[in-house]
């Protein structure tokens, strides 16, 4: 039975691909902060597909404790088939004159910092079995800069040279890297980037219909299940209404 990583699991994207792999015959090892949602999505997921499923509560920012959880699992749940880098998030939308520090450390311990620290504990596991599959989750604004994106646009940007240098650098030990890169998806996104203001939120998705977390893991999916000589460098998914960062659709 194969095993698929996913950071970032009680929600979105992260919590999409859950299902999906899950109902693809994976077992699952699933990360994320939220410890109560976290089992919530577990129990769902084991009742329902009859997987196992190992549950790692942690915040990829700390690389102490993420060192720990991930040794405490047993040898065998350590050889794993896909990692899904999900976990990843925006605080706040100013100028950079304007910008809070706080946000900005938030911002790049998450999408930089912990997408690193995951990744080298999990590379490794991979190197020994001469397998494996990692996953990026940039975005449009890794391949774009838009107003007052500056510091979530910078971590996104490097998240898309770390996919590359990734490639080069695990290329001699058979492992693919592939960046999925969503535009505008209806997920908790917006709500956390406004600290909680759903009305904010909201008016983001408002005239036009935007991406679904279920379409990102379908993409996701899809790159997994090609066959072994093929691997999907990069892809980016935008909703149909959408031609770029910032221009939309709205009806």
């Amino acid at each position: 039975m194969k095993t698929a990583l996913i950071t970032g699991a009680t929600s979105g994207i992260g919590k999409a691909c859950a299902h999906l792999f899950a109902q693809q015959g994976y077992q699952l090892v699933l990360v994320a902060r939220r410890e109560e949602k976290l089992k919530e999505v577990a129990k769902h997921l084991a009742d329902k597909y009859a997987i196992e499923i190992k549950t790692l509560i942690a915040d990829v920012r700390d690389n102490t404790v993420l060192k720990e959880v991930f040794e405490s699992l047993p040898e065998e749940w350590k050889q794993i088939d896909v990692l899904i880098n999900n976990a990843g998030l925006s605080q706040g939308l100013e100028p950079v004159q304007n910008g809070d520090p706080n946000d900005w450390d938030t911002m790049i311990d998450t999408n930089v910092k912990g997408l690193l620290y995951v990744t080298k504990i999990v590379s490794n596991w991979m190197i020994a079995a001469k397998k494996g599959h990692i996953i990026n989750i940039g975005s449009i604004a890794g391949k774009e800069v838009y107003p007052n994106g500056n510091v979530y646009c910078a971590t996104k940007h490097a998240v898309d040279a770390l996919n590359k240098g990734m490639r080069f650098d695990l290329l001699p030990h058979g492992i693919k890297v592939t960046a999925i890169n969503p535009g505008m998806v209806e997920t908790e996104f917006s709500v956390v980037r406004f600290k909680g203001d759903e009305d904010k939120a909201k008016k983001v998705y408002e005239g036009f219909e935007p991406l679904l977390a279920q379409d990102i893991a379908d993409a996701i999916w899809f790159a997994v299940s090609r066959p072994a000589h093929v691997n999907i460098n990069d892809m980016l998914i935008m909703p149909t209404a959408q031609a770029s960062a910032t221009v939309v659709n709205r009806n």
